[in-house]
């Protein structure tokens, strides 16, 4: 009896959870994806010799007419396409766009952003491995700690530690309960992804530490696949324990 409540329960909450996602915009280069009032998230496509097309998360955060974007699409017209979204469907204004860490999954649209005067952020680590590796290089740079905001939501961006990159940051909305974990944060069942930047024996502690610090976070969006909530920092955090 126990056990078939607990699976009513968990069916109700999962349809609950898609019935709130809403698809707001499709072509084959950008989804976009409505999850609560004030958080969304957009997907664009890495075409990768290792792993082929791979779909790649990004998140809004709006409030009123402002918003913040967390990791550009993967390229300049996966870029236009989202900005041209916000401005004509949300009407707002882009105050910032960050990029979580140094690859093209992150920062691959920059130029679209500059060459709309919309000012971009970094961890400074960040911004020193896209020169050396020739990316694109975001404007502003921040050591530990900086909060964006886009109306009343405060975007909080943290480095914690190594993991997939030696310079990878997450977000926090906190009164969303948001994070957006970008590629430092698996979805379940992911396999452990490209290596070629990790400190895979950093890579558990890093966010252990991260769940130390948000424990009341509800949305969890990973840089690519599923979003869930503790249980992708949970997965994660196992799939790398030595």
């Amino acid at each position: 009896m126990l056990l078939s409540s607990a699976l009513f329960a968990f069916s109700c909450t999962s349809q609950k959870k898609q019935e709130k996602a809403k698809v707001m915009y499709k072509t084959d280069n950008l989804s976009i994806i409505q999850l609560s009032d004030g958080i969304y998230q957009h997907i664009s496509y890495l075409n990768t010799d290792s792993f082929g097309k791979v779909e790649c998360n990004g998140m809004i955060v709006k409030d009123g007419n402002e918003t913040v974007i967390l990791d550009t699409p993967t390229n300049d017209k996966s870029s236009e396409e989202l900005i041209s979204w916000i401005k004509n469907n949300l009407h707002s204004k882009v105050n910032a766009v960050v990029a979580t860490h140094f690859h093209d999954d992150c920062l691959g649209g920059l130029k679209e952003f500059d060459k709309n005067n919309i000012p971009s952020y970094a961890n400074n680590k960040t911004i020193e491995l896209a020169k050396q590796t020739g990316a694109n290089v975001p404007g502003h740079g921040f050591n530990d700690t900086l909060t964006l905001n886009a109306g009343k939501h405060k975007i909080v961006l943290k480095y914690f530690g190594e993991g997939h990159t030696k310079d990878n940051v997450v977000a926090y909305i906190p009164d969303e309960k948001a994070m957006f974990g970008g590629c430092l944060i698996k979805e379940v069942d992911a396999t452990k992804g490209y290596l070629g930047d990790a400190n895979v024996q950093a890579w558990s502690q890093t966010v252990e530490k991260i769940k130390a610090q948000y424990p009341d976070v509800k949305i969890v969006m990973p840089g690519h696949g599923e979003i869930g909530g503790q249980e992708l920092l949970d997965y994660t955090i196992k799939l790398f324990k030595n």
